[in-house]
């Protein structure tokens, strides 16, 4: 566990989530706003909607990023993407986008529900998509570290 490694907190629809977890989804469709997560990021996830927790993390891999279209074309060329017409249809309106290539996703041992993170965090707002995350911010120092460190102990 490399503690400067950059990092990202991603908020992803359950069943997108899980997907990507379960080894079946290998890319990470995302609209693209201004920031692109660099090559051996890690990416943790927040589930959103009824799950409403930071459930695990994978490491970013290979990036395509242009235009929807050309997102699709290039996904076109590799055999199990994990991505589909539904992914698609997520950023096939927006002007640029980005696929993330989803590299050694680690479920936590618990899950970090909201109610949890705000527990210790008085108000904690998931990101919208994704934000850059921080060893020296509290939801790190609190939270993620600790179930970094207790997933990686286990997995040793």
């Amino acid at each position: 566990m490399v503690e400067n490694t950059p990092m990202y907190l991603m908020s992803i629809k359950p069943k997108y989530a899980y997907r990507i977890f379960t080894n079946i989804k290998k890319f990470e469709l995302r609209k693209w706003f201004g920031v692109t997560p660099e090559k051996g990021s890690i990416i943790v996830v927040y589930a959103s909607g009824s799950v409403r927790a930071i459930i695990g993390e994978f490491r970013v891999g290979r990036i395509i990023s242009g235009k929807p279209s050309h997102i699709w074309d290039k996904l076109s060329l590799f055999e199990e993407t994990g991505v589909s017409e539904e992914d698609y249809q997520y950023i096939k309106g927006s002007k640029m986008a980005m696929a993330l290539e989803v590299i050694d996703p680690k479920l936590y041992i618990k899950p970090i529900t909201l109610d949890e993170i705000r527990s210790i965090i008085p108000g904690f707002m998931p990101p919208f998509s994704f934000r850059r995350l921080y060893t020296d911010e509290p939801l790190y120092e609190l939270i993620i570290r600790k179930a970094r460190e207790y997933l990686y102990m286990k997995t040793m």
